[in-house]
């Protein structure tokens, strides 16, 4: 049986200079310049409706109706995610400080998860984007995204893994949980310098968010709300996520694929309007923002016809699909893993 993991074209002498040309004609047309004004109106706009959704939780009181208030607040603390990453990648502000800032407030302190811990394990992905072995974001453990990997971590996880196309979406409402738990044990670990604000943030987060929740609600309500204010939180995260890298192509541990061609063929983006870009954060272009890391998000769109059409010129593949399909993709992709020979063996 063949290998489930779509195969790389071998690399082209003097690629390296084509990613210059590249980045040259991006430059030429304005597309790095921050858009600082565009990122205030989204930072108050968010702030706002987080605040909003906070308020009418303690206006609607003690009801079941407050189901609604936490798939609302799921929305919002997705959103409030997205510019974190945004900070993280330094694409609002020229000042490294002035994105710090705004990256801790809407991590450790709106959304209660670590923005360091975050960006470190952030940028190991865009240097290795689905590198076995190097890019975390493959490496988690209760998926298998390799058949080394399916049929390496036993036989209880083999019979998981075999499923796991159908457990994937299920398991993505546990997504919040687990970014809290990381951010909690990377914050146990260093209690110094930037450290200590990021620990001192996120409790408050923490005791604001419990003591607000137990307050206004009875005990069986607000475990309700908790568990399904994450749960939401956690699938748009991973919804979000997911349509990037997953089915795209594996790199082995030892791979020398040029920076050019390891940031497009393993990332695919999201076909779609204003629409898919709000509810996606602008991640539907995925090829843009890999080869661009601190491209602000509004230039995204104007930076895909360039890119495309580059890519188009020196023959390489640009991945485009719509949302949907991009689901079917990664899904076939993780059902195709867990099914290889190794991993039935295991």
């Amino acid at each position: 049986m063949t290998s489930p993991q779509p195969t790389l074209p071998a690399v082209r002498p003097g690629s390296g200079s084509q990613y210059a040309h590249l980045l040259r004609l991006v430059k030429a047309a304005g597309l790095l310049e921050r858009r600082s004004t565009y990122y205030r109106w989204k930072i108050a706009v968010t702030t706002a409706l987080f605040l909003g959704g906070w308020v009418a939780f303690v206006l609607i009181g003690r009801s079941w109706w407050q189901l609604a208030t936490a798939a609302f607040l799921a929305f919002v603390f997705t959103q409030l995610g997205f510019l974190g990453h945004d900070a993280g990648h330094r694409q609002m502000f020229r000042s490294h400080r002035a994105n710090y800032v705004v990256g801790v407030l809407h991590a450790n302190l709106a959304i209660g998860l670590s923005y360091g811990w975050w960006v470190d394990k952030h940028n190991r992905h865009h240097a290795h984007p689905n590198e076995e072995g190097k890019d975390p974001d493959i490496d988690i453990g209760a998926l298998a995204f390799t058949a080394a990997q399916a049929s390496g971590r036993g036989r209880i996880a083999a019979a998981i893994y075999r499923r796991q196309a159908y457990l994937f979406f299920p398991m993505l409402l546990l997504e919040a949980i687990s970014l809290h738990l990381s951010s909690v044990r990377a914050l146990a670990k260093r209690a110094t310098g930037r450290s200590a604000w990021e620990t001192a943030l996120f409790g408050v987060h923490v005791v604001g968010y419990l003591t607000t929740v137990f307050l206004v609600l009875s005990p069986l309500q607000a475990l309700v709300f908790v568990l399904a204010h994450q749960g939401l939180f956690g699938l748009y995260l991973g919804c979000s996520f997911a349509p990037n890298h997953k089915g795209m192509a594996i790199l082995d541990p030892d791979d020398r694929t040029d920076y050019l061609r390891r940031q497009v063929l393993t990332s695919r983006n999201v076909r779609g309007h204003w629409l898919t870009d709000f509810m996606l954060g602008g991640l539907n272009y995925q090829i843009e923002h890999h080869l661009f890391p601190s491209m602000p998000r509004p230039n995204l769109r104007r930076a895909q016809e360039v890119v495309r059409q580059f890519c188009r010129a020196h023959d390489l593949t640009y991945c485009q699909t719509g949302l949907l399909t991009s689901y079917a993709q990664a899904l076939r992709h993780l059902h195709a893993v867990g099914r290889t020979p190794q991993a039935a063996g295991a």
